[in-house]
């Protein structure tokens, strides 16, 4: 007999909550964050608490409430589903103990990272151990003349570069919170500077990964770092995305590039939707290299001026970022100016000290909380299509007219330079028939994108909302590879179960 007791599912003692929590449900949503569902996890029984301390340590395992409700969520609306134990393992020993452990048991696994995701990836839907992987957060090996790092699943991308800051070298794929590396490779996460550098899928050379069983793999082979390769199956590539599907990453060799000589950042606004996304298309189509090229609609400008203090014009707006040497910027700089003033650009503004740029650059990255003061008390959620970029000015219209139409307050925001972008909606907590609203928008949305040939998630991933959207993109076959690749790999389905599939 296992260790795992059986599932209880208790009812709510108050009808108008489970009212309100079943219209939620629907979509996965309970109506407050701070709601957690400890009644439909399978609880786990002394002994195999007993067994997870012997791995890792006492000090190192909880079941505490606190502990486990801080880890059954992570930035999204869907609901708090915490675990029955938290474990915070120190090596990668551990980590393989542990999981070979729970899958003896029958036990689910949740990794965890600095929980800033948002399609709900951490939350524990049949309860298991969480295992968080930040107490392991050393910089393994850098290589320098390679453009190369190894580093552990607790190193997040804020603490890298301060560690290459006097080598010449950066890691720039940049999500905008200080997440993981190894988060951000379960997640296939992008950012601003994708246009560019590349999202993670570009930036990962190797993955250290314990299976389920326990077992160790090294996907390109132990300690290889090499630029290419055409040896066999992508097996890093398979790792990439994965949400926690499949195994628990220890550790990833990551791609290095040279930090560049010269940095120039600007904003400048538009007369319109359209000649804002007019103007990304010429300059991609002018070959002008930029770093970053982000748009912001005029209700995210307005928040944004408000909560990060600033003083652009409230209109559609495009943020530029170019990187080079300082002759090589002059003629970027001028060509982008060029085309943008073609589309009715107005409101220039440079920023070439490193202090202008990273004031405009935090209050990009703060759009979402800039958001949320809206309506103070309110929930947000993000929407993440990604389209290919001709079809980039006409999504993004017709989107601003839905986002008019629906009565919803929100804003949009994009990594507009790779077909990328986020309607950051918000939702009264307590008004089931406004949560039916969000999610019948971000449904239309993502097939919108789905019928322009694009996809419905560019980089927050399917996790628990957009299953449904997944079969649509990828058809009947693709989910069902899909489906033989995790019993493969995961034949108990005890790896972030109910997550992607």
């Amino acid at each position: 007999m296992g260790w795992c007791g059986h599932l209880a599912i208790r009812p709510s003692a108050h009808p108008a909550m489970a009212g309100l929590l079943r219209a939620a449900a629907t979509w996965g949503l309970f109506p407050w964050r701070g709601y957690c569902s400890r009644g439909t996890q399978g609880e786990l029984s002394k002994g195999f608490v007993e067994a997870l301390k012997a791995v890792v340590g006492s000090p190192h395992m909880s079941t505490a409430a606190a502990d486990c409700e801080q880890h059954g969520h992570d930035e999204s609306m869907h609901r708090c589903q915490p675990p029955g134990a938290v474990v915070w393992p120190q090596n990668v020993e551990q980590v393989s103990r542990l999981a070979a452990l729970c899958y003896s048991q029958g036990v689910p696994i949740i990794p965890f990272g600095t929980g800033t995701g948002l399609e709900g990836g951490v939350c524990a839907v049949q309860g298991g151990v969480c295992i968080n992987l930040t107490h392991m957060d050393r910089i393994l090996k850098l290589n320098p003349e390679d453009f190369s790092v190894v580093v552990e699943p607790g190193v997040t991308r804020k603490t890298l570069n301060t560690y290459l800051r006097d080598s010449g070298l950066w890691f720039p794929v940049d999500p905008g919170a200080d997440a993981s590396l190894c988060g951000m490779v379960a997640t296939a996460a992008s950012g601003t500077n994708a246009v560019r550098y590349g999202t993670m899928r570009d930036n990962v050379l190797n993955l250290e990964v314990v299976l389920p069983g326990g077992r160790l793999l090294h996907t390109a082979g132990p300690g290889r770092h090499f630029r290419k390769s055409a040896a066999g199956y992508n097996l890093t590539g398979l790792f990439v995305g994965s949400e926690g599907t499949l195994g628990l990453i220890t550790a990833a060799t990551l791609r290095l590039h040279p930090a560049p000589e010269a940095t120039v950042a600007a904003t400048c606004a538009f007369p319109s939707v359209q000649a804002a996304m007019d103007t990304t298309v010429h300059i991609l189509q002018a070959a002008v290299p930029l770093a970053r090229i982000e748009f912001l609609d005029e209700v995210m400008m307005d928040a944004c001026n408000r909560h990060s203090r600033l003083t652009c014009s409230v209109a559609p707006t495009l943020f530029l970022e170019f990187h080079g040497s300082e002759r090589a910027l002059a003629e970027q700089i001028e060509r982008a100016e060029e085309i943008s003033q073609h589309n009715g650009a107005s409101h220039f503004f440079w920023a070439k000290e490193a202090e202008e740029r990273s004031r405009l650059w935090a209050a990009r990255h703060n759009a979402w909380y800039a958001t949320l003061a809206l309506r103070p008390g309110c929930k947000g959620y993000s929407t993440d299509v990604c389209v290919p970029i001709s079809r980039l000015p006409e999504i993004l219209v017709q989107t601003k007219e839905d986002l008019k139409a629906s009565g919803l307050t929100g804003t949009i925001v994009g990594h507009v330079g790779d077909g990328n972008f986020h309607c950051i909606l918000l939702v009264d907590p307590e008004d089931a028939e406004e949560l039916r609203r969000v999610k019948a928008f971000g449904e239309h949305l993502g097939r919108r994108a789905l019928a322009l040939h694009g996809t419905c998630t560019g980089e927050h991933g399917i996790g628990l909302g957009k299953r449904q959207l997944l079969q649509e993109e990828v058809g009947a076959v693709g989910i069902e590879i899909m489906r033989q690749l995790k019993a493969m790999l995961d034949p108990r389905g005890l790896m972030n179960p109910g997550k992607v599939l």
